[in-house]
């Protein structure tokens, strides 16, 4: 046998063996902390939340077929991690007042810089890439649960004192 076969037979044999150790998905049924609870979200924000938001900045992602195979679906998970490290929609509510108002500032800007959704997701999900539209509705209502959030708790009452 030579080398190159060696080398290929071993390759497919780690990828066989890889297979048995999946992450743990991203599944979840418990939305009772997620930010409709505290503030409205249209069909129309839900549905680009949906499309767009929800795999990587929620409590339950859809996973495509590909998400089975090892080692995609470790990147996949640790893209799904980062993503709900940074904000997540099922933990909005459990989230201190300071940090809602500066997600909502980031979902703000971010959208409206075309930084979200991330290219290397909307690139292999086409159908995450929002329109000129959908990135108005979405930054519309971002910024409306920021202004009843202002309204509720004035952004100078969040601000710690020095002593």
């Amino acid at each position: 046998m030579s080398l190159l076969k060696k080398i290929g037979l071993g390759l497919v044999v780690v990828l066989l063996v890889l297979q048995a150790f999946r992450p743990e998905k991203n599944i979840s049924d418990d939305h009772s902390k997620n930010i409709a609870t505290l503030y409205p979200v249209s069909k129309e924000v839900d549905a680009i939340l949906v499309k767009a938001c929800n795999d990587c900045h929620s409590n339950n992602s859809k996973y495509p077929w590909y998400a089975s195979v090892q080692p995609l679906a470790w990147w996949i998970n640790d893209h799904i991690v980062d993503g709900k490290k940074h904000f997540n929609l099922d933990d909005f509510a459990n989230y201190k007042l300071r940090k809602q108002y500066h997600k909502m500032e980031e979902v703000i800007e971010q959208v409206k810089e075309g930084e979200m959704p991330l290219e290397s997701y909307s690139l292999i999900h086409n159908e995450a890439k929002l329109t000129q539209e959908e990135r108005v509705v979405l930054t519309s209502w971002a910024q409306s649960v920021l202004d009843s959030m202002k309204a509720t708790y004035p952004i100078d009452s969040l601000i710690k004192k020095k002593n």
